[in-house]
């Protein structure tokens, strides 16, 4: 039963939001795939890096909790890809920066870093489809975002 004075969101709105929500979600899962290994197993990719040893693993490590910060504003907009739209529009700025730095790092890397560049262009590629992913996620959402704006004022009232 739902309450008669609050306004309902329509069909084309919740599978929206859905929508977006499954993209967010395939992105923070990749975020963790990558995280939860460099921070359990460093040693295993320290040599992606070009690194070894325990300064190898410090990195690595460090990396990998960087990726577990860097997904923090990812659960709002799980829980409600509408009403915090603005911390999607942040994820899709930090994907953005990542993505230009990767490419940038990639493109400026002199010779003989063969793991190195192919240790990037993963990065790139893995930036690049979560960038696709959460620009869908975006779109899905703007159309309802000032609708949600609407139906705050309106309970407010």
């Amino acid at each position: 039963m739902t309450a008669p004075n609050l306004p309902q969101a329509s069909r084309k709105s919740t599978v929206a939001r859905w929508g977006a929500r499954g993209a967010v979600l395939a992105v923070l899962l990749w975020n963790l795939s990558a995280a939860l290994p460099f921070i359990l197993v460093p040693e295993a990719y320290a040599g992606a890096f070009e690194l070894s040893g325990t300064v190898g693993a410090v990195l690595t490590r460090s990396i990998g909790v960087l990726f577990v910060m860097w997904v923090i504003p990812y659960f709002p907009v799980l829980s409600d890809p509408e009403r915090y739209r603005v911390f999607l529009e942040v994820i899709i700025i930090q994907q953005l920066i990542g993505l230009g730095a990767e490419t940038w790092m990639a493109l400026t890397l002199p010779a003989g870093h063969a793991a190195l560049l192919a240790t990037g262009r993963r990065f790139i590629a893995f930036d690049a489809a979560g960038m696709v992913l959460l620009t869908v996620a975006w779109m899905l959402t703007h159309h309802a975002a000032p609708d949600v704006a609407k139906d705050k004022s309106a309970a407010d009232s």
